[in-house]
């Protein structure tokens, strides 16, 4: 059993940056770990993901450029760094488990074993 705990959400003004954390509880050396982000009345969307065996990372096309996931493997902590952002980055954002070292097919799918509760990102026009 994984738990997971986001923070470092808020409100920022556009072009702000933020740093969201996940800290996650349990082994979890062979996991995949992601971001998903969801805003009012639209669907769950992959923001990034990393495995947490080899660091392979991966991003949402439409966020590369503008969002970093990184880690701190012994601390089992996952972060997003976002700049640049803008309002329509506005959602919760979660961060999400899955035991399997997922192929890039699937893990960009809301599919996760588990899910943190999710931490609000709301950016101001």
């Amino acid at each position: 059993q994984v738990q997971l705990v986001e923070s470092g959400g808020g409100l920022v003004q556009a072009g702000g940056s933020l740093r969201l954390s996940c800290a996650a509880s349990g082994r979890i050396s062979g996991y995949t770990m992601g971001w998903f982000r969801q805003a009012p009345g639209k669907e769950r969307e992959f923001v990034a993901a990393i495995r947490w065996s080899d660091g392979s990372i991966y991003y949402a096309d439409s966020l590369k450029g503008r969002f970093t996931i990184s880690r701190d493997n012994a601390k089992n902590l996952m972060y997003l760094q976002m700049n640049s952002l803008k309002p329509e980055d506005t959602a919760v954002y979660y961060c999400a488990a899955d035991s399997s070292y997922l192929v890039r097919e699937r893990l960009s799918q809301p599919w996760y074993d588990y899910w943190g509760q999710g931490t609000q990102v709301t950016v101001s026009s």
